[in-house]
């Protein structure tokens, strides 16, 4: 178990490695990965971002310890697994009953952000016991309508999480970086807080669900890495140590040094060390009213930045923010309803709404 930092987030050691703080040597490490992508015509991860920016590219710098070579590899790796799998065609036409129900049983972002402005996410273990047969059900629907194959190898139930980790880095990630009045606004929003609870979880439903968390450890691993700033474990049983022993070999030391595994009694004091009491699940200590698998309760500079983005407004499912020629963006609300497409704007950063 990693040891908790000693300050909050004033100190600058953790944006270290990142947009604003980088060291001379990383500046020139970032430049040659440049100038590499470049020259293998490597232009874009996604969709709703027209190349391949630096907070990306740094991203995979940090994974792979500013190894300029190990970190082309990887971005190299994640475009062949991300064009094999047509993963920005998955995304913009996942079915929205599916991504509804794949949401109840994985990570959810509360609407909130934490004091560094990084989005906060809970994830109720227990839940996916309660909530089982919206699994089954969100995977027979992308069964039905997109049966893995040879060039589209991603099971039913890793595509929904590949789809809910398209929705961090395709909307609440650069939705959390659009906010004007944030700490360090130098400074991109790449990684995530999450807070996991794991109460009411016996030792045979971790067994039970081992083989799918370390599909899903090793996909983020692979092509997501660095989005994790920390995660909070809550609720550990008397059994945990054994769990943990499972799960530490699935991360790389960076990661599980992210890790930090909180008592009853560390729970809300630790919490509030790192976002406000507003901010935070009253579940944890906290006074927001927020629930696991309710919608994102989205916080008040983000609806006041982005005009449309309303809590009480929200579109189900699949949603992507979309840069605009000269700045700004877009929310756009997209994937299918009974086979039918949509593509319609639904936020904007400031008060003009454009067109997709």
């Amino acid at each position: 178990m990693a040891t908790l930092p000693q300050t909050a987030e004033a100190s600058t050691s953790a944006l270290e490695g990142q947009i604003g703080h980088l060291s001379p040597e990383q500046e020139t490490k970032l430049t040659e990965l440049k100038a590499a992508c470049e020259k293998e015509g490597l232009h874009s991860l996604g969709k709703g971002r027209p190349s391949l920016d630096e907070t990306t590219l740094l991203r995979y710098l940090r994974a792979r310890k500013f190894e300029v070579n190990d970190a082309l590899k990887q971005l190299k790796d994640t475009a062949v697994w991300r064009e094999t799998n047509k993963l920005d065609e998955l995304y913009d036409t996942f079915d929205i009953d599916a991504f509804e129900e794949a949401r109840k049983v994985y990570h959810q972002w509360t609407g909130r952000r934490d004091l560094s402005g990084r989005p906060v996410y809970v994830y109720e273990i227990s839940h996916i016991k309660n909530h089982m047969a919206s699994f089954e059900k969100s995977s027979t629907i992308l069964k039905n309508e997109s049966a893995s194959s040879a060039s589209d190898p991603i099971p039913g139930k890793l595509r929904m999480l590949c789809a809910l980790y398209e929705n961090m880095s395709e909307l609440v990630l650069p939705l959390c970086n659009a906010i004007p009045n944030r700490p360090n606004p130098e400074t991109p929003i790449s990684t995530t807080s999450h807070i996991v609870d794991i109460s009411n979880v016996g030792l045979m439903q971790f067994w039970n669900l081992k083989g799918h968390m370390q599909a899903a450890s090793s996909l983020a691993t692979a092509h997501h890495p660095e989005t994790l700033e920390r995660l909070f474990i809550l609720g550990a049983p008397s059994f945990f140590p054994t769990v943990w022993g499972w799960i530490k070999r699935w991360f790389d030391p960076v990661t599980t040094s992210k890790i930090f595994i909180l008592s009853a009694a560390e729970m809300q004091p630790t919490l509030t060390r790192y976002m406000r009491p507003a901010d935070l699940p009253k579940k944890y200590g906290g006074e927001l009213e927020w629930e696991y698998g309710m919608p994102p309760n989205v916080d008040g500079d983000i609806v006041h930045a982005v005009v449309g983005l309303a809590s009480d407004k929200l579109v189900r499912g699949p949603l992507r923010w979309v840069e605009q020629p000269g700045g700004g963006g877009q929310v756009v609300a997209r994937g299918t309803a009974l086979g039918k497409a949509r593509n319609e704007v639904i936020a904007v950063l400031g008060d003009a709404k454009d067109a997709a």
